[in-house]
């Protein structure tokens, strides 16, 4: 197995892990509400709580994918920045040498 198929399967996982979280939390909340209409008879409660946990795993990937889109638009950012840095630097680093050289060279003609 690839180091690339390695890691692909590990975001499966941790993704299939994530959502069975996010499942089990929405369960458990839903079970909280219904506990608290006690006049629910057994159809309408478990209705309720499919309509819950279906909700709220709605909610949950709006928010994973609000993360991630927001996540892609902070490391497009920094890369910018990053580059915008890096050349700085790397000017910088040609403008020292080259003073250098000059000031070598006057030194030794003089």
């Amino acid at each position: 197995m690839s180091r690339g198929d390695e890691r692909t399967l590990v975001q499966e996982v941790e993704g299939h892990l994530l959502l069975a979280a996010a499942r089990e939390q929405g369960r458990t909340a839903a079970a909280r509400v219904a506990d608290r209409l006690g006049w629910l008879t057994d159809t309408q409660r478990d209705d309720l709580e499919r309509h819950f946990e279906s909700e709220y795993l709605a909610m949950a990937r709006t928010s994973w994918r609000h993360t991630a889109d927001r996540a892609e638009e902070l490391r497009h950012a920094y890369e910018s920045r990053y580059r915008t840095l890096r050349q700085r630097l790397v000017a910088w680093g040609v403008l020292g040498a080259a003073l250098l050289a000059a000031g070598l060279l006057v030194l030794a003609a003089g």
